[in-house]
């Protein structure tokens, strides 16, 4: 065991990180350890005109280096204040100025998304459907085509049973991309988000047209029968996908 006086001569020069673990060596340690003066000595490392005060802003500087020392990543979001239960979206698909598709999807159905895939779509867009990542997956209903000679636009608004108010995620948003080897066509738009977030932006939302794997993509046409809506960019889980819906400019 290691005398007291060697233990205090030691921590002084000890990173922020060991001088931590060794509080988990033992009651002595850690008795030891606590001292804040060991603590003032890492936070003079990291922000010296901290130690200019008489006193820690947090009253120790244990509890300042534990807080600020590391930036905190994986925080667990509080439960969102919106529902899909309360949420309806209004989508709109256009080829060229005639309108081939107009939806009004309740959340519930954006929530649940297609329960079993149709037959006839290729292995690729299987895979990319049962990617964790969380995706808002719709059937087309009716199903119905687009010339890929034509220029196909989308818009999509989300309103709230709750409050009468609607927000704008894409107005008519143009298919640029077409990827056929995972057969989606993608359009995108930077979100409108509410004035009460004036430092974020830059968030991306995502639509893409599901088309099946057939003969007739040869002949120009694509045969859609799902839609999709991520926020892949930043949204990933359904928590994070109600709360930035919940950011966006409601009017």
């Amino acid at each position: 065991m290691f005398t007291e006086e060697v233990l205090k001569n030691v921590f002084p020069l000890l990173e922020g990180e060991d001088l931590a673990a060794c509080m988990g060596v033992c009651k002595q340690w850690r008795h030891i350890a606590k001292d804040d003066f060991y603590w003032k000595c890492q936070c003079a490392k990291k922000w010296p005109s901290v130690c200019k005060r008489t006193k820690p802003p947090t009253g120790t500087y244990y509890k300042m280096f534990q807080t600020f020392s590391k930036r905190r990543l994986n925080r667990t979001l509080p439960p969102p204040r919106l529902s899909f239960e309360n949420l309806e979206f209004f989508v709109d698909i256009w080829s060229e100025d005639k309108p081939v598709y107009s939806g009004l999807i309740p959340g519930l159905a954006m929530e649940t998304g297609i329960k079993a895939l149709p037959s006839g779509i290729s292995n690729v867009l299987r895979t990319h459907l049962a990617k964790p990542d969380y995706k808002m997956v719709v059937p087309a209903e009716p199903r119905f085509t687009i010339p890929l000679n034509q220029t196909v636009s989308v818009s999509m608004l989300v309103g709230r049973n709750d409050s009468d108010k609607v927000a704008r995620i894409i107005n008519r948003s143009v298919f640029e991309y077409i990827d056929r080897s995972s057969y989606r066509a993608l359009a995108f738009e930077y979100l409108d988000l509410s004035p009460y977030y004036p430092f974020v932006s830059g968030i991306r939302a995502w639509v893409s047209l599901l088309f099946m794997d057939a003969e007739n993509i040869n002949d120009g046409v694509l045969d859609v029968f799902g839609i999709q809506l991520d926020f892949c960019d930043v949204a990933e889980t359904k928590e994070e996908v109600l709360w930035l819906l919940d950011m966006l400019d409601w009017k």
